[in-house]
């Protein structure tokens, strides 16, 4: 079941989606799904669908909620150089920051407790894309709410950037999976193997790896790379490792 939320935030009502399984009234762990790049639209409804089948209560904020209403991304055309693609695009990213997205994380945490259908004492958060990098940013931000991070295909998660993700591992406190996508530039294994080191020095129990054959963006169902196989080895892996940490 989907439903149109609204999120208050320091700057606004922040657009965003809840999933709940069909069966039931909870209250169900919470789980919050960071979307990717390419925006709102069905495949993220039905990423939100099936992960709240799996017993969970899902919250997909619009990160570009910024930017207002905007019409379908086409993110292929954007790459192509297509100048309407390409200015919305750009619209979108320049709505949002790493400062933003956290202060919006908190916002949505908050949100979280006071929703009776939800168990939001300890989050279970998974990020695709740009998401990825998100999610695992949450862990070492909120780590007394963040039980447990995932992100697939995330880029930029180990880089030389003040603010890159891996330098937060000391604050973390969760179980991390990360599983990032073959000959990705924005992930390539030098950084794998960095946010490797940094996570397990910090003493957590992680998993970093590359899935060999899996190209950026292969879990949406809409995205030109997607890969079924593979992308059900994410639904299990993901439901596996929320099971364990969030139903025990």
């Amino acid at each position: 079941m989907k439903t149109d939320v609204s999120i208050p935030t320091p700057e606004g009502d922040a657009r965003a989606f809840v999933f709940t399984p069909d069966k039931g009234s909870g209250p169900w762990p919470a789980t919050i799904l960071y979307m990717d790049a390419p925006a709102i639209r069905p495949a993220m409804f039905e990423m939100g669908e099936r992960l709240a089948e799996a017993g969970y209560y899902v919250l997909l904020p619009d990160v570009f909620w910024r930017a207002g209403p905007y019409p379908p991304l086409d993110i292929a055309k954007a790459r192509a150089g297509d100048p309407e693609m390409g200015a919305l695009f750009a619209k979108l990213r320049a709505s949002t920051n790493a400062k933003l997205q956290m202060q919006d994380t908190k916002a949505y945490l908050d949100w979280l407790t006071k929703q009776p259908q939800a168990k939001a004492d300890r989050i279970g958060v998974t990020g695709y894309c740009m998401g990825g990098g998100i999610a695992i940013r949450a862990a070492g931000t909120f780590p007394d709410r963040i039980a447990v991070a995932a992100s697939f295909h995330g880029g930029n998660l180990a880089t030389d950037a003040e603010d890159s993700p891996h330098l937060l591992a000391p604050k973390m406190e969760a179980r991390i999976l990360v599983a990032g996508a073959d000959e990705d530039r924005s992930f390539d294994p030098a950084q794998r193997d960095r946010l490797d080191v940094a996570l397990k020095d910090a003493g957590l129990d992680a998993k970093v790896t590359i899935w060999e054959g899996a190209k950026h963006g292969w879990v949406p169902t809409d995205m030109p790379v997607h890969d079924p196989v593979h992308a059900e080895r994410h639904w299990k892996e993901l439901v596996d490792l929320f099971d364990e940490v969030l139903k025990p």
